[in-house]
């Protein structure tokens, strides 16, 4: 059984060697009323950028292009720009995987099971307050291969919300334009500053 000091070395390696990396994703959110699965394409690239193109529902896309992020759903009059630093969201997690990862200065308290072949590590998030300045993301937890591979991780909210991501169909280093981490509006829709994402 590796110590959960081992299993977050084995992510970081892994992570650490990649310039790029595509997954298939399901998103699955549960909270007061709601229980929801979306399903799309996430891209990550170094330094620091990601987006989410979801393809149910059609035409929604999160992205993070180092600086700011961005939020918009097909139907909505306007996109929302947030600086990362004030960004109030759990697909946020997966930004330790975008720099010079050590899973060990992301997460406190770390403990690891072995579940159906995998490691499971939990711990909770060093930095975990909101733009308010209270306790958002209370508990992630993250299913790893023994290649030190993210499989599924699950953040856990105060108000008991949670989002769980399960990513398929690993593409390591794939070829990404800079362009696909520039926001460009749809016609007709504005961009609106400082509003967190839902």
């Amino acid at each position: 059984m590796l110590t959960p000091a081992q299993v977050t070395a084995r992510v970081d390696d892994f992570y650490n060697r990649l310039h790029s990396l595509r997954a298939k994703f399901a998103e699955h959110y549960e909270g007061p009323g709601v229980d929801r699965i979306e399903r799309g394409v996430l891209t990550l690239a170094k330094p620091g950028r990601m987006r989410w193109d979801y393809e149910q529902p059609p035409g929604k896309v999160f992205l993070i292009d180092g600086h700011d992020a961005y939020f918009y759903s097909p139907g909505s009059g306007d996109a929302q720009r947030v600086p990362i630093k004030k960004l109030d969201d759990l697909r946020t997690p997966l930004r330790f995987l975008l720099g010079k990862t050590r899973l060990s200065r992301e997460l406190d308290g770390l403990t690891v099971a072995e579940v159906n072949g995998t490691y499971r590590l939990r711990g909770v998030p060093h930095v975990a307050v909101s733009s308010n300045g209270s306790s958002q993301v209370t508990g992630i937890t993250l299913d790893v291969t023994a290649a030190g591979e993210i499989q599924r991780i699950a953040a856990t909210q105060a108000d008991g919300t949670t989002m769980t991501f399960t990513f398929t169909d690993l593409d390591k280093d794939p070829p990404v334009p800079e362009a696909a981490f520039h926001f460009t509006a749809p016609p007709g829709v504005k961009i609106v500053d400082g509003m967190e994402t839902q």
